[in-house]
This record gives C-alpha cells, sequence and structure tokens, in this order.
C-alpha cells in the first residue's frame, strides 16, 4: 500500500495524530485517557470511545490511561467503578495508569484560588434558580450577577470559608468570570465549585466543596499531560470553556478533538434512562442480557471480539448518524458462526415414538462440532425410539411450501435417519402430543442409497438421555426504530417491547450439555446462538440465554415502521401546509 493509499484509509483522528507526530508537536508521545464518571454502568455507545482512546494509543506505541472524573458524591459509587474496570478489562485493553480526579482535589482547589487572585473567579450568592434566570436564553444575553463585582480579598475569604463548611448548601457558589452575553452559553460564567455535604466513595468527608465536571475534566487532562483529549460532539461547545480555563491558568494544553457519539435504532444509549429502567423494574438491573450496556450485552453472550468488530465497521466520523442494530448482531453471528460448538436443543418438545426401531436399542451417532471449524472435530450423540422434535416441525394439515413434518411425509433426522410419519395421538383438548413415524435403516448418517431427497432437516433430541433445561429467549428491548418516538403524554417506555423475554422452562438439549459452564456458548441448530447463564445457571442446572437468532427477525418490521413513519411525516407536511 503506497503512503497516499495509507493515508486515505485513515479516520480523520487518525490523520490528526499522524500529522502531530510527523511535526513533532508532542515529541512524537501519544497519550489518551478514557475518562468515565463512576455514575452508573458502560453501555455499547461507551465501547466507542474505549476503542478509539485505546487502540490510537497502541497504534502509535502510547499509553493510555483509565480515570474516572469522579466529582458528585451524590451518585458515585464503588460498584459502578469496579464495574467499568471489568468492562474495559473484558474488551481486551489494560491502562497504563489507573487515575481518579478526585486525586486530583487539592490541585484543582488550588486552581480555583489561581483564578479568584487573577480576578478571573468569584463567589456568587444567588440562588440556582436567579442563576439560571441570570444566564439568559440562546437568543438573549444573560446579566451579571449583583456579586459578579466582589472584590479579589471578599472572595478569597468566602471560598475559604465554603472549604471550611461554614455554610449551607446552595448559599454560595463559586464561578468563573468570563462573559454574560458570550454566543455560547458555556462562558456564561460557569460554576466552578459548589457545597456538598456528601460522604465521597473514595475522600469521605475530607470535602465538602466539590468541583465541576467541565473545570475537572480538562484540568484532569492536562494533570496528566494528555496529548490528544477525544471526546463525542456534545462537547464541542465546551472547548471554549476547556481552554479558557487552561490558558488563564497557563498549565499544559492537551489537543481536544470530537467525534460523533453512536447512536444505535431500537436502542437507547442514555446513562440516566437506562437507569430509569433499572431504578423503576422494567429489567432485573444493569446486567440484564436485553440492556445495551457492556455487563448485559456480556452476560447475554457477546464477545469482545464481535462488539470490536461492530465499532471498526461503524469508523468514527465528525456527523451524526444512526447505525442499524441489525449491523450488531450480524456481528456476533460472523464471529460466532467459525468458532462456536453445534448442539442440539429443543425448546418446544413433541414426542415422537419411532415405531419399528428396537425398543431397547441406544446408538451412538456421529455429529460435527462446527462445520466450519474441521478442527473442532466430532463427537457421539445418543439416538433411541423415542426422541423430541420441535412442536413447529409437524403439522397435522401442512400448507403450501411447508417441507417439515406431517402425515405421509418424509424428513431428514440431522446425522441420523429418515423417518416418515404415519400417525399421530392428540390429547382430550385436541392438541398432538405424540408422532409415530417409521425410520429407514438404510440411511443412517442422513443419506438414501436409492437417491431419494427429502425437503427438511430436523434436528432433535433422544428422550431418554434429553437434559431438561431453561431457556431465555431474548429479543430487542424496544419495538420501534426510535424509542422517543412517542404519543404527547407518554415516554420511551411506552415503546419497550413486551416479548423482549420468553422463558421457556421445559426445553431438551443433548446429554453433553448438562454440565455446561456459566458463559459456554454454543449454536442449537437451527435455532441460534446461545449462551449459559452467569447468574441464574446452579451446577448441573444450566440456563440458556439466547445471544441471537440465526436470521434477523426484525427486516420485515423495520420496513413496515420506516413506511409507517415516511407516511406520518407526509400527512403532517399537508397538516402544516393547510
Amino acid at each position: 500500500m503506497t503512503k497516499n493509499k495509507a493515508t486515505a484509509s485513515l479516520d480523520f483522528i487518525r490523520k490528526v495524530v499522524k500529522k502531530d507526530n510527523e511535526t513533532g508537536k508532542y515529541d512524537n508521545r501519544v497519550q489518551t485517557r478514557f475518562p468515565p464518571e463512576p455514575n452508573g454502568y458502560l453501555h455499547i455507545g461507551h465501547a466507542k470511545a474505549i476503542c478509539l482512546d485505546f487502540d490510537i494509543a497502541e497504534e502509535n506505541n502510547g499509553k493510555c490511561n483509565l480515570r474516572f472524573d469522579d466529582t458528585n458524591p451524590l451518585k458515585e459509587e464503588q460498584e459502578y467503578l469496579d464495574s467499568i474496570k471489568r468492562d474495559v478489562s473484558w474488551l481486551g485493553y489494560k491502562w497504563d495508569k489507573l487515575c481518579f480526579a478526585s486525586d486530583y482535589f487539592e490541585q484543582l482547589y488550588e486552581y480555583a484560588i489561581q483564578l479568584i487572585q487573577k480576578g478571573k473567579a468569584y463567589v456568587d450568592s444567588l440562588s440556582e434558580e436567579e442563576i439560571r434566570e441570570y444566564r439568559g436564553t440562546v437568543t438573549e444575553a444573560g446579566k451579571p450577577s449583583p456579586y459578579r463585582a466582589r472584590s479579589i480579598e471578599e472572595n478569597l475569604k468566602l471560598f475559604k470559608k465554603m472549604k471550611n463548611g461554614e455554610f449551607e448548601e446552595g448559599e454560595h457558589v463559586l464561578r468563573a468570570k468570563i462573559d454574560m452575553s458570550s454566543p455560547n452559553m458555556k462562558m456564561r460564567d460557569p460554576l466552578i465549585y459548589r457545597i456538598r455535604y456528601a460522604e465521597h466513595y473514595r475522600t469521605g468527608d475530607e470535602w465538602c466543596i466539590y468541583p465541576m465536571y467541565d473545570f475537572t475534566h480538562c484540568l484532569s487532562d492536562s494533570i496528566e499531560q494528555i496529548t490528544h483529549s477525544l471526546c463525542t460532539l456534545e462537547f464541542e461547545n465546551n472547548r471554549e470553556l476547556y481552554d479558557w480555563f487552561l490558558d488563564e491558568l497557563e498549565v499544559y494544553h492537551p489537543q481536544q478533538i470530537e467525534f460523533a457519539r453512536l447512536n444505535i435504532n431500537y436502542t437507547i444509549l442514555s446513562k440516566r434512562k437506562l437507569a430509569k429502567l433499572v431504578k423503576d423494574g422494567y429489567v432485573e438491573g444493569w446486567d440484564d442480557p436485553r440492556m445495551p450496556t457492556l455487563s448485559g450485552l456480556r452476560r447475554r453472550g457477546y464477545t469482545p471480539e464481535a462488539i470490536k468488530s461492530f465499532i471498526g465497521k461503524i469508523g468514527v466520523a465528525k456527523k451524526e448518524s444512526i447505525v442499524d442494530f441489525a449491523l450488531l448482531e450480524h456481528c456476533i453471528r460472523d464471529d460466532l458462526n467459525t468458532r462456536a460448538p453445534r448442539k442440539m436443543g429443543v425448546l418446544e418438545p413433541l414426542k415422537v415414538v419411532i415405531t419399528n426401531y428396537p425398543e431397547d436399542k441406544t446408538e451412538e451417532l456421529e455429529a460435527v462440532n462446527n462445520p466450519e471449524d474441521p478442527s473442532a472435530g466430532k463427537r457421539k450423540v445418543p439416538f433411541s425410539r423415542e426422541i423430541y422434535i420441535e412442536r413447529s416441525d409437524f403439522m397435522e394439515d401442512p400448507p403450501k411450501k411447508f417441507w417439515r413434518l406431517g402425515p405421509g411425509r418424509e424428513v431428514r433426522l440431522r446425522w441420523a435417519y429418515f423417518i416418515k410419519c404415519h400417525d399421530f395421538v392428540k390429547d382430550e383438548a385436541g392438541n398432538i402430543k405424540e408422532i409415530h413415524c417409521t425410520y429407514d435403516p438404510a440411511t443412517k448418517g442422513g443419506s438414501a442409497p436409492d437417491g431419494r431427497k427429502v425437503k427438511a432437516t430436523l434436528h432433535w433430541v433422544s428422550v431418554p438421555h434429553a437434559k431438561n433445561v431453561e431457556v431465555h429467549l431474548y429479543d430487542r428491548l424496544f419495538n420501534t426504530i426510535d424509542p422517543y418516538d412517542v404519543e404527547e403524554g407518554e415516554d420511551f417506555t411506552s415503546n419497550l417491547n413486551p416479548d423482549s423475554l420468553k422463558v421457556l422452562e421445559n426445553c431438551t438439549v443433548e446429554p453433553s450439555l448438562e454440565d455446561a459452564k456459566p458463559g459456554y456458548i454454543c449454536q442449537f441448530e437451527r435455532k441460534g446462538y446461545f449462551c449459559v447463564d452467569t447468574e441464574d445457571s446452579t451446577p448441573g442446572n444450566p440456563v440458556f440465554n439466547r445471544i441471537v437468532p440465526l436470521r434477523d427477525q426484525w427486516k420485515r418490521i423495520q420496513k413496515r415502521q420506516e413506511h409507517e413513519r415516511r407516511m406520518k411525516k407526509q400527512q403532517q407536511r399537508k397538516k402544516n401546509k393547510k
């Protein structure tokens, strides 16, 4: 590949880093960081930032810190911190330093003192509501606080009293003195410090004033000598404020670069809204396998390789867009197709009696573990006179193009024989409870010596050897393309998918799965990819989570919803013209 082609293949951030290295801007040093707030669990949107921060550092022989911007004692917990560390490690990354903004509290306090001494910060005594009112609007300039003119000496005295706990919460705040008429709302004398009488999960009750996020974030980057401060587009307006803090304090200046955040249809990636789902009991927790959190995806059975492949395919851009959820599902299918062993599991069992098969006979049939990987070898599967098939694989009066089992029909049993239905039995309610078939001994292995063909192959499990298990069929958490598209008076929870979880308690699987350990992944032939749940499983009693079906079941639904949305917009435009 030529140099020009290599450069063209780089995304815009990597081009900036490459140019900086060529010009020696940071002495060929690349230092990044991933800076989450420990106030919730990471979701797949964070995975994009994680991959970008760590990969760019690695690609340039640089270093990446994991830093917790822990400035809000009311929302931060050790549980969230531990989960974040676990998620980053699970994705396969190792941080250079584990850092905490709370370790910089003393330094940040000194920075605030410096700003006061320069006349660039003041203690304001307006209430929270008054501050909001004085700030103005996007179209209307703000007005200065009556306390903006306080002397440097008075501000220093009041700020130290704030630190010493001599005021009530909300009585005073420290604000930067910038420009109340700035078109950038972030520059209208933003808050730097506030009083909070709350115990911090790391520093305890050592502090009763806490720095605001914007003040802390850029200065923490400076303290850590970050070269390229990568963040999402919603921080683009913050850059002017960050530059102001760094320039006024005359400290090391990292380079901020913004990129588009990840948006996925049928999904919400707001930590606050995900917290609502957990708090209000819509899901079982942050690691519920329906959640887009990394812990939820991991528990469901998604692999780091699939997630990183997904992040690689969507790329890095400056413009916001929406990614199809089907791409994420494609990535996990593509990853597991080549390495997940094949097993047979019947989710809704219907008994089949092979009437011409010896009652006391059991065979060990040879089955391929993974047709995509010859090195995976083969296994033995027991076969007997009575087997289970899927209830949906039999119809008493099959319609046209239904090729599976029915009266007088012949099908292939995977790795076994051809069988032909000659009778069936119903219960008192009229439901089919048992099918009677004959088998052709000459078709062992799945092919007929006389060359006759069948149009369907069914998976099965031997009745006397079957292991009963519970299966959780997970689906998309929301049933609309845009979960925020709701009627007036409703919120995003009105679009939750009522069928996002179906629990099947009487499923049967082949005996090799009886001792499957938590986290074990396999493909149930014809049904999808499944993972043994890490929370609900017990020794000898695995619970299987469906990771993803073998095929996308949402294509038709999505097309219909997109058509309905277009029609709705057209009707609204016509209504507006009238």
